[in-house]
């Protein structure tokens, strides 16, 4: 279940930083409370998943799934410029995500 709750909180991680974007600085209302709502559930499942986890694995990779995920977002919904370059470092993010996950033990 650790793996799970580790996902959950690094997809989670993706929400509140698209939130906290949307929330021009914590100036709005909403998307400032959909970040708060969700770092606080994004954390929460993180430090549950370190009762098992070792903190280099568990802490890479949810830091990975976030990285990953707002570049993800950021090129689908907001546009953002999509480079060689960007998705060269990307993939590799992805790879270290993988060499994490095939080096636990857990």
């Amino acid at each position: 279940m650790a793996w799970v709750y580790l996902i959950i909180a690094g997809l989670l991680e993706v929400v509140w930083a698209f939130s906290m974007k949307k929330s021009e600085g914590f100036t709005l209302l909403t998307p400032t409370i959909v970040t708060i709502v969700m770092m606080t559930a994004s954390f929460g499942l993180l430090s549950v998943s370190m009762k098992t986890l070792p903190l280099g694995t568990a802490y890479t990779i949810w830091t990975g799934i976030g990285a990953v995920g707002a570049f993800a977002v950021g090129v689908a919904v907001l546009g953002e410029a999509v480079t060689p370059m960007r998705v060269l470092a990307a993939a590799l993010i992805v790879a270290g995500l993988v060499m994490m996950k095939l080096s636990s033990s857990h």
